[in-house]
């Protein structure tokens, strides 16, 4: 956890102050500031004869047995030194209390009223050992034998209604004052002071038990009964300590200016500037009253890392230009989608080839030396994939231009700049010294540790979901004013955040009811992001910079993709508060081998799940219908369309184009024309992902692997020429057919943003990935997305995208250079 419990005892720039002990405080009783007893710290105790008792090993079995006992005692390694740990708590409140009644028994003493430092301290410990109070021989001896017993606060938790002892209660630190026989409430300000690190005391404890869980959770198997338990509590320690993070103590992110003023840390994390014609990667650090912008310095190995400033503005001088206002972007080389894509594969196939070394015990060395490569491939992505431009404009005339990867953040950004700025805010110019100073600090107050890739993460910490995620939309309250309204839906992927799904724009309302269902591909994702905008029709705001969103944001939640509460069968309702604004949303999820499979449709009358030669020979064509009038209805109308094909349609709109197919209802031309352009090409994905077997059929699928294996041009050329002409005509003409319509939307990528290696990812997998019968031998991780047979499956079908115009009857006439049996 990143919480600091000991932050009072650091200043203003993060050094440690010397610690003096409060006066009066030589009578203190010793107090133990062991650290936590981890297991491994247990286990040396146990040798070292800390008190500790050893953990029986005997009568281990082998093999699964072995494991379990193995587990078993792991267990309770963890929790023998966690009680070890609490023991010591309890050991430190005994003494604090032992300290508050011993130094406040002489009436003489000037009275004072309740806010005492002692009685306070009563008020930490009495919720903390309540339970142990019975167990505390020195406490009861003094309560008996002190005509002034202890707090009725304190016996309280006992169950009892009055003091241990029969007398009157005068005692000081008792809720009831002045009870006693002519004596009065009173504490020595002098005589008592609270340690500071017993405040932290408590906080400190949910740290270390959440560290315990975590280890727990490491050593108990997923199919235990306490497994969900632990990760419920888990999660809920986790939540505790993430809200004491955003509340933490000032003085941990702060820094004091000359003229004696705090500079308080709000904001950092790494941006991409677009610098010099250049993309380059800062840390942004926002204080209250400036930004600053700087790079990690180069440092050799166990050196201090420090922070080179690039430039810095006074927030008093910030100014954010509008859309119409704007220069125009800098050029930029922009790098091709396919690019992006191909480097995804890459570092997946890299993922892929950790997780073997490490299920084969391989060398550190070759892990490392993956690693190494999977950071540099992930790096270029993270540093290539931005496109959502952040322009900040300082008065004295200098601009600088970030590229962001989703809206979300440059609204987090401008938000969190606009609210300081409402401040008194002054001008002002930082000396060198100054800036050297501010500089230094960075490094101390960051609050974003690592660049957000995923070789930076540990190995225990959560992959994230491979599959798909189904959400619904409902609807959404707390508009202030009628407005076209309309949500869009993000999630993480890559360590950055990629748009997946819109809603249709609800006009005129304060209360929108979309009630529309999207499925979102997950690639090792973890949150989900609904941000909810207003949708403008005026044409005279001219935008002058690339992929500016000129809708205004009205509001914009995160939530975590907790797999225990999506992975289930049934729908999970949730609602996200964003600025005022509620949204209520269902989701499910189907992990990634649940989706891979193929299901042959029970009844054979309509064309979902039946195979491709049934439904031609029954309709007396040579391409199905289905799949001629969505290619139609999209080319018509949906070619232009960004992202056609890649954004997710409205799931229930597909089921309904789904259901009336089936049933060859007349109405189906009709239906086309009114439906969503993204819902129709949703359909005909969802048509071929549903046949019993892949269009480009089972029995060809491990030829098609060897031959775009092969790096030979011409014997490549053969190879998947002859695969074409040994499918059945059915298939070879509706392939065919499909693929010049991918080619003509292609030709349209500068308006669409959909070109060939773009459209290859989204129908490759659907048109090869085989039927369940036939991956099991293929299937790898289920966290492994982009496996070796999905990059295939996408480079097959690049290939005859590439390829020039393959005419059906040319391909039939050539020659049959070699057989593909196998």
């Amino acid at each position: 956890a990143d919480f600091n419990y000991g932050a009072d005892e650091y200043d203003a720039e993060g050094n440690e102050e010397p610690k003096a002990l409060p006066e009066g405080s030589e009578t203190m009783p010793y107090i133990d500031e062991s650290p936590t007893m981890s297991p491994q710290l247990s286990a040396r105790g146990q040798e070292s004869g800390d008190g500790v008792s050893p953990t029986p090993t005997d009568g281990l079995g082998t093999g699964g047995e072995r494991d379990t006992g193995k587990g078993l005692e792991m267990r309770k390694l963890v929790l023998s030194g966690f009680l070890a740990s609490e023991e010591i708590y309890i050991n430190q409140l005994e003494a604090l209390l032992l300290s508050v009644v011993l130094t406040t028994r002489d009436p003489a003493v000037a009275p004072r009223a309740p806010s005492t430092a002692g009685h306070g301290a009563v008020a930490v410990v009495a919720p903390h050992c309540s339970w142990h109070y019975h167990d505390c021989p020195a406490v009861l001896a003094l309560c008996r034998t002190d005509p002034r017993c202890l707090p009725r606060a304190l016996c309280r938790p006992r169950g009892l209604s009055g003091c241990l002892s029969s007398l009157p209660c005068p005692c000081p630190l008792c809720d009831r004052w002045g009870e006693g026989p002519g004596l009065q409430p009173q504490v020595a300000a002098d005589t008592f002071s609270l340690p500071s690190a017993l405040l932290y005391k408590p906080i400190d404890r949910v740290t270390r038990s959440t560290l315990v869980l975590h280890d727990l959770l490491k050593h108990t198997p997923a199919d235990h009964p306490d497994y969900p338990l632990l990760q419920d509590a888990l999660r809920i320690s986790q939540n505790f300590l993430s809200s004491i993070n955003e509340d933490i103590d000032p003085r941990r992110t702060a820094v004091t200016t000359p003229k004696g003023e705090t500079r308080q840390l709000i904001k950092d994390g790494f941006l991409v500037e677009l610098s010099e014609g250049s993309r380059k990667l800062r840390h942004v650090f926002l204080f209250t009253d400036v930004l600053l912008c700087a790079k990690l310095k180069k440092t050799a190995v166990g050196k201090h890392q420090q922070y080179d400033c690039k430039w810095y503005v006074p927030l008093a001088d910030l100014v954010f230009p509008s859309p119409e206002e704007s220069e125009h972007c800098p050029q930029v080389h922009v790098i091709p989608d396919h690019e992006l894509e191909d480097m995804k594969m890459k570092i997946s196939a890299i993922k892929s080839e950790v997780q073997k070394e490490k299920a084969n015990k391989g060398q550190s060395r070759a892990i490392e030396r993956l690693k190494k490569k999977m950071f540099e491939n992930e790096f270029w992505l993270l540093l290539n994939s931005p496109a959502i431009p952040f322009r900040i404009h300082n008065r004295n005339g200098k601009s600088y231009l970030f590229l962001l990867s989703s809206d979300y953040e440059r609204s987090e950004w401008r938000e969190a700049i606009q609210r300081l700025q409402k401040k008194d805010l002054q001008a002002f110019v930082l000396s060198s010294v100054e800036l050297q100073v501010l500089t230094g600090s960075c490094f101390k107050l960051r609050t974003v540790h690592n660049i957000p890739v995923t070789s930076n993460k540990d190995d225990d910490e959560s992959p994230g979901l491979y599959g798909f995620l189904h959400v619904i939309v409902h609807s959404a309250k707390g508009f202030k004013q009628s407005a076209n309204l309309y949500c869009t839906l993000e999630v993480d992927s890559f360590g950055y955040f990629v748009s997946k799904a819109k809603t249709r724009v609800f006009r005129d309302t304060t209360e929108p009811q979309w009630n529309e269902e999207f499925e979102i591909e997950l690639e090792g994702s973890q949150s989900l992001r609904i941000l909810c905008y207003e949708k403008c029709y005026d044409k005279t705001k001219l935008n002058k910079d690339n992929n500016e969103i000129v809708d205004k944001i009205m509001g914009k939640g995160q939530i975590q993709l907790d797999p225990q509460a999506v992975q289930t069968k049934n729908w999970h309702m949730d609602v996200i508060e964003m600025n005022g604004i509620k949204v209520e949303f269902s989701m499910k999820f189907t992990s990634r081998d649940m989706s891979l499979k193929r299901t042959p449709s029970k009844k054979q009358t309509g064309v979902f799940g039946v195979k491709i030669s049934v439904v031609t020979k029954r309709e007396r064509s040579k391409v199905p219908y289905i799949v001629r009038q969505c290619i139609e209805e999209v080319e018509k109308r949906g070619i232009e369309e960004v992202g056609i094909y890649r954004i997710s349609g409205v799931a229930t709109d597909i089921q309904a184009l789904k259901a009336v197919f089936d049933a060859n209802n007349k109405d189906i031309l009709v239906m086309l024309s009114d439906m969503d352009i993204n819902a129709i090409a949703g359909t005909l994905k969802l048509y071929f992902r549903e046949l019993p077997e892949p269009l480009l059929t089972d029995r060809l699928y491990p030829a098609f692997m060897e031959g775009i294996a092969l790096s030979d041009p011409a014997a490549k050329e053969n190879c998947m020429m002859h695969l074409l002409r040994s499918l059945p005509d059915p298939n070879l003409i509706t392939f065919l057919f499909l693929l010049e319509h991918l080619k003509r939307v292609a030709e349209k990528e500068p308006i669409n943003k959909m070109s060939l290696h773009n459209l290859a990812t989204v129908f490759g997998p659907t048109l090869l990935r085989p039927s369940e019968g036939e991956s099991k031998v293929h299937l790898t991780l289920a966290s492994d997305i982009w496996s070796h047979d999905v990059m295939a499956q996408v480079q097959v079908l690049l290939y005859y995208l590439q390829h020039p115009p393959i005419s059906f009857t040319e391909l039939k006439r050539n020659t049959l250079y070699f057989s593909t049996d196998v």
